[in-house]
């Protein structure tokens, strides 16, 4: 098929990208910057030069392809607006990016209990209404004649396979970490996040293409840590002795800006891939976090 990727030569979009190609896809990919364009020729993506700004090249490129894949953003609502536009009535699959934090809330690094899956009620936190709107948007345009389905993952890891090589969170904590000579969390750490292996998620995209009915939402998840646990497998990775160090907040958002800290690094985030499982078959096999930050790619 040919598939259209926005976020092509980003952590998720380049993954999801060299699964397709390694599969037999033909993949178009839009790219911000003319260095990036001559970067990822090598990996297999032809570029496509543009912005999500621009809707006449996002369009074409749409209306061109077999399947559209949007890596870029998970909150950027002109540029869903153009693709789906262009996909009315085509039948084709929108396969849109959200992420798992619509279900934190600012927890200041203490732990929550909740737990969702795809059934659970959704109260966004402010920071993230927007997000989940444009979500129903998405899926609401099941009645228009093409496939939409948003997956939603949680926290990622792992080695990206296209130029996009780190994700954000493991990458944000082991830096802090050698910048300090100790691992450090925000709060008492004892938030949680579900995560999946980037290794696994990209499988889901290429099953949600070949299967997911429209209208379709699924979280991806394999697994949960603590934050306090994920610094903990750092300081060991490392070599570093003793437990992290607890950051205030404030200090957590001056190292990385309030919306990371606050939403992401502080929050708590646990979901269940049920319906992914349920209905794809999707089957995560990778390494789990712990397992990855210690014996993994980070040792690199």
């Amino acid at each position: 098929m040919k598939i259209f990727c926005t976020g092509a030569s980003g952590y998720i979009g380049g993954s999801v990208a060299a699964h397709l190609i390694a599969a037999g896809h033909q993949v178009t990919g839009l790219v911000r910057s003319p260095e990036k364009a001559e970067a990822v020729p090598a990996r297999g993506v032809q570029p496509v030069l543009g912005t999500l700004d621009d809707r006449d090249i996002l369009a074409q490129a749409a209306r061109a392809a077999d399947v559209v894949v949007n890596a870029a953003s998970a909150d950027h609502r002109g540029a869903v607006e153009s693709l789906l536009g262009a996909l009315a009535g085509s039948g084709k699959p929108f396969i849109h990016t959200s992420g798992s934090s619509i279900v934190g809330t600012r927890a200041k690094g203490q732990r929550s209990d909740a737990i969702f899956d795809e059934d659970t009620p959704i109260t966004p936190s402010p920071a993230r209404a927007a997000r989940v709107a444009l979500n129903e948007f998405i899926l609401s345009h099941r009645d228009k004649g093409c496939r939409p389905v948003i997956i939603c993952p949680s926290l990622i890891y792992g080695l990206g396979h296209g130029a996009g090589r780190d994700s954000v969170q493991v990458p944000l904590l082991i830096n802090l970490a050698k910048k300090r000579g100790n691992a450090a969390h925000a709060g008492p750490g004892e938030n949680i996040w579900s995560n999946v292996h980037i290794d696994d998620l990209v499988t889901l995209y290429a099953l949600a293409i070949e299967k997911a009915p429209a209208g379709s939402f699924y979280f991806a998840e394999n697994g949960e840590s603590s934050m306090r646990e994920a610094c903990e497998a750092i300081n060991r990775m490392l070599g570093f002795a003793g437990p992290p160090t607890a950051m205030s907040v404030a200090e957590a958002a001056a190292e990385w800006g309030e919306g990371t800290a606050e939403d992401t690094m502080a929050s708590n985030s646990r979901v269940r891939a049920k319906r992914a499982r349920d209905e794809l078959g999707w089957q995560p096999r990778a390494r789990s976090l712990i397992d990855e930050i210690e014996h993994g790619c980070y040792r690199e």
